[in-house]
């Protein structure tokens, strides 16, 4: 079994560690643009072909399904994709978890880019999954960009500025951004308040890696023997994971469990 998952940068992490734990015995493919980073700023023209010769260089590698690790590539690169590579290799997309985040009732933060902040995408997703439950959409300028880059100063305070935009009454959180996941326990310390109910976090990581084997036809088997290996390409070239990659969770366990190349 071969799995890829595509972002400009690290943001798939979380996603190919959540691949990896119900499947320690799939290969990941792991396909990142540093070249082209950010995407955010980018038009969706340009971020559309940036997406897809990252997508066309994962795809070489024979996976039977492609994760779009990335809120962004998703919300303006999804058709294209899909229609470059299904029905061949099912695309899934990554959308913000604001459906089960809901459920819950709220009150309900939504912390993003500034980009996605407001965006009729998200607003949409709003109307449609929390009508009714009260939502405040927090833009995180900074952070995505800081947890790319590993840089811990720059991390801290852009959690602390996006914690100080999120009204204390919020009791559940979601993580609209792929990165943000790396970083998930910072921001759950920042925003808990004292002596209230522990913050409920909503990320998208997990259902991602659910629904990729459920595309394919396979089932979680998280005792499977690890075995697999981990490709890693760069703006299509293979190289070995990001430095900045290993100071998470998520890199390190794809370093240490089967062989990376």
């Amino acid at each position: 079994m071969k799995i890829a998952l595509m972002d400009s940068g690290i943001g798939l992490l979380p996603a190919a560690a959540a691949v990896r734990r119900l499947r320690p015995d799939a290969d990941l493919v792991l396909s990142l643009d540093p070249d082209g980073m950010p995407w955010g700023p980018r038009t969706t023209e340009d971020l559309t072909r940036r997406a897809l010769a990252v997508a066309e260089a994962a795809a070489a590698q024979g996976p039977e399904a492609l994760i779009v690790g990335c809120n962004t590539a998703s919300v303006h690169a999804l058709p294209a994709l899909r229609a470059l590579l299904e029905p061949g290799v099912p695309v899934i997309g990554t959308v913000p978890a604001i459906k089960p985040a809901a459920a819950g009732g709220g009150p309900v933060a939504i912390w993003a880019t500034p980009a996605t902040t407001g965006s009729p995408y998200q607003r949409g997703l709003i109307r449609e999954f929390a009508d009714g439950v009260e939502v405040t959409e927090v833009p995180c300028p900074g952070l995505a960009d800081a947890v790319e880059k590993a840089d811990e100063t720059a991390i801290d305070a852009a959690i602390a500025a996006a914690a100080a935009r999120t009204p204390a009454e919020v009791t559940t959180l979601v993580l609209g951004c792929t990165h943000y996941e790396l970083v998930a326990e910072r921001i759950r310390a920042a925003v808990q308040q004292p002596g209230r109910a522990p913050l409920v976090l909503h990320g998208s990581a997990g259902a991602v890696a659910a629904q990729a084997l459920r595309r394919i036809g396979a089932s979680p088997a998280p005792e499977a023997p690890a075995t697999a290996g981990v490709t890693v390409l760069l703006s299509g070239r293979e190289a070995a994971l990001p430095t900045a990659a290993l100071a998470y969770a998520e890199g390190r366990l794809l370093q240490a469990v089967g062989q990376t190349r």
